[in-house]
Order: structure tokens, then C-alpha cells, then sequence
């Protein structure tokens, strides 16, 4: 009879209860938006990051009364609101999600694009993902972001998209998270220290293909790919070679750190550990 019930204990531990999921015990928060926040490129250059989601975890993890968190990318190169909407992307990775609390959303910059009629179209599109992530996830706060500088001409556009995007905050009674000017201050350590370098091969004078080698990223059009300025002594002064504006590491760590001082107070707020007396 001992040995029976020693079994069924030991039964009861392994079996009465399923394991626990990644959710629980942890805050969840989810990143949307496009390429400046997939931020594929680094990735696939310095998989060992630490990367946008990673640099946000880690200094909220530095704050000993905030409870630990699991910060999720969900950006996508390529897309806007209108795509994540109708291509089942939204069912597929983002409606399903276990336990969100905060929704971080930064898009503009493909709608400006590849969106007709912006000054209708995106605000139509951005309150209609805001409805269904209120149905999906109706316990987490949702935070509406503006996009960084992008446009190596000027900012008009930019400030264009950043407009329509506070306009969707005030009309939803939403939380407006500015990332546009601490952005913009960094740039101005160095207009292109924040970006990295992709140029085309084909551009690349021909006597100088072998010195870039290490840098070709082969594919129909293959490209020199570069996370920082140590060929812009050989190749800044060709036409372009500054022009792709999405962010290096640098500028990931400059987004993520403005994202967890945005979210620090109000992760405080709501779930931070009460002071010891």
C-alpha cells in the first residue's frame, strides 16, 4: 500500500497538471510594425543580436520591481496595415497570441507607399486593426507609435505619417509614443551613423569587387550589405551609398532604449512590486 501511494503521488506530480506556458508569470509584449522593426538585415548579419525585442527585455529586466517580460517581434519587411490585415497574417500571428499586455504599433512608412489616398486610407485601416486587436486581446494596452526618420530627402513625409498617426491616438484615446525625436537628436551625432549600408554590387566599381567581397549578399541582384561606416572611406562618395535608411544595431539599441523608457513608468504603474518598508 506505501509503494502504491508513492506511485500515485508521483503519478499526480507529472500528470495532473500540463506545463506551464511561456505566457504565465511573465508580462507580454508585443512589437508590430514594419522592416525598421523586424530589423531583418541585422539579423541576419549578427544573429546573436542582442536585437530590438532583446534590448527592450533586457533594460526592463534591469528594473529589480518590474516583473520579468517576454517582448515579441512580429515585424514584417514590406508591411503595412492594409497587408497584415488582408494577407492572414493577422489571424495567423498575431490574433492567437497568449496573454498580451502591451501592444506596441509603428506603421506608416510602407502605407505611405504603397497605400492610395493616405490621408483616409491609413487612418481608416489602423482604427480597424485597433478593433480587432481590441476583440483579440481586450486586456492589453495598446500604444500607438510614430515612425522614425527615414527619408534621406527630407522629413515632410515623415511628418506627414507622424500627424496621421497622433490623429488615430487622440481619436482611439490612445497612448501616443514619439519616437521621432529622440531619433532624430541621435542623428545628429552623424546624420548616417544609425543606418546600415546596402548598395548594389553592380554599382560597385569593377576593380574593387574583390575588396568588397566579404560583404556580397548574393541573390538575383546581389548586394554589399554593411552594419557600419567601415567602407564609407572607400565608397561614400558614390551616389546612393548612404541611401537605405533602415536602422543598423545602433539604431535598434537607440529604439529599444527610448521603447523602455516609454514603458518602464507604466509597467511600474500597473504591476511594479510595492515598495518594502
Amino acid at each position: 500500500m506505501r509503494a502504491f501511494g508513492l506511485l500515485l503521488v508521483l503519478s499526480c506530480l507529472l500528470f495532473a497538471s500540463p506545463a506551464r506556458a511561456e505566457h504565465e508569470g511573465k508580462l507580454q509584449i508585443l512589437l508590430l510594425g514594419d522592416s525598421t522593426t523586424e530589423g531583418s538585415i541585422p539579423k541576419r548579419h549578427v544573429p546573436q543580436g542582442p536585437h530590438l525585442e532583446d534590448v527592450v527585455r533586457l533594460l526592463l529586466a534591469e528594473e529589480p520591481d518590474l516583473p520579468p517580460t517576454n517582448v515579441i517581434n512580429q515585424g514584417l519587411s514590406g508591411e503595412f496595415i492594409r497587408r497584415l490585415l488582408d494577407s492572414g497574417r493577422y489571424d495567423k500571428d498575431v490574433a492567437k497570441l497568449p496573454g498580451l499586455d502591451y501592444i506596441l504599433i509603428r506603421y506608416g512608412l510602407n502605407d505611405h507607399s504603397y497605400r492610395e489616398n493616405l490621408a483616409e486610407n491609413f487612418p481608416k485601416d489602423y482604427h480597424e486593426l485597433l478593433e480587432r486587436l481590441r476583440k483579440d486581446h481586450p486586456q492589453a494596452t495598446l500604444i500607438v507609435m510614430t515612425v522614425i526618420p527615414y527619408f534621406v530627402d527630407n522629413d515632410t513625409r515623415a511628418m506627414l505619417l507622424n500627424d496621421l498617426n497622433r490623429k488615430v491616438a487622440e481619436a482611439e484615446k490612445l497612448p501616443l509614443f514619439d519616437i521621432f525625436p529622440r531619433y532624430a537628436a541621435e542623428l545628429k551625432k552623424g546624420p548616417d551613423m544609425l543606418n546600415y549600408r546596402r548598395f548594389p554590387l553592380e554599382k560597385i566599381p569593377e576593380n574593387r569587387r574583390a575588396f568588397v567581397k566579404p560583404f556580397v549578399v548574393d541573390g538575383p541582384k546581389p548586394t554589399v550589405e554593411v552594419m557600419d561606416n567601415r567602407l564609407d572611406a572607400h565608397f561614400g562618395d558614390l551616389p546612393g551609398w548612404y541611401g537605405d535608411r533602415h536602422p543598423n544595431l545602433a539604431g535598434y539599441h537607440v529604439i529599444g532604449d527610448e521603447t523602455a523608457k516609454y514603458l518602464i513608468p507604466l509597467i511600474r504603474q500597473k504591476f511594479g512590486k510595492p515598495a518594502a518598508k
